[in-house]
């Protein structure tokens, strides 16, 4: 993997001005970002199918029409190889530590195995949750890979591929989330 440093633009005030590192969990997502072959992958762009990345292994698969309620009729997701939000970083996870840390499951499982953390140490390579974690109760609907400078790489919803979007695409950010171990 490329290691480096990334001077991104575009930049706010209320973003960080240090330098993004591009560490092994962001060169993996900006290689599937921008279509690079992965093991489980032959390259080019990845598509958003609901329920995909959910195989056994992590990678792409075929989705599930088992709760879609999204905008394109009828639902495409048994059609469609690809991945969802949780699918995507349960992948890019796995390429990065060379096993499923992040397991089967959704948003809200993938959440209850992470350490939340305040946005201002996030760092590249955490994961970024939408939706509603407390204490007692989590329900989250959307994750992505936290690249640095307010923005993330995602698989954002049906119709579109895995993609680059601010972290403000979503207004219901729950939060910045950390794994323990180290890839």
């Amino acid at each position: 993997m490329l290691l480096g440093t990334f001077l991104l633009l575009n930049t706010s005030a209320s973003v960080p001005t240090r330098p993004v590192i591009l560490n092994r969990i962001t060169a993996i997502a900006y290689a599937i970002e921008a279509g690079g072959h992965q093991p489980g992958w032959w390259g080019g762009e990845i598509p958003y199918s609901w329920g995909g990345g959910h195989g056994e292994d992590p990678g792409p698969s075929f989705g599930t029409c088992q709760g879609y309620r999204g905008s394109i009729k009828p639902c495409p997701a048994t059609r469609t190889l690809g991945l969802d939000c949780s699918g995507l970083a349960r992948w890019v996870y796995h390429l990065a530590y060379g096993r499923d840390v992040l397991g089967p499951g959704n948003t809200d499982d993938h959440v209850r195995r992470l350490k939340r953390i305040p946005a201002a140490v996030a760092e590249p390579g955490d994961l970024v949750f939408y939706g509603k974690v407390g204490k007692r109760k989590v329900s989250t609907h959307h994750v992505g890979v936290y690249v640095g400078r307010g923005k993330m790489i995602n698989a954002l919803r049906t119709g579109t591929e895995v993609r680059i979007d601010r972290v403000t695409a979503l207004d219901d950010l729950a939060g910045y989330f950390r794994y323990a171990g180290a890839p």
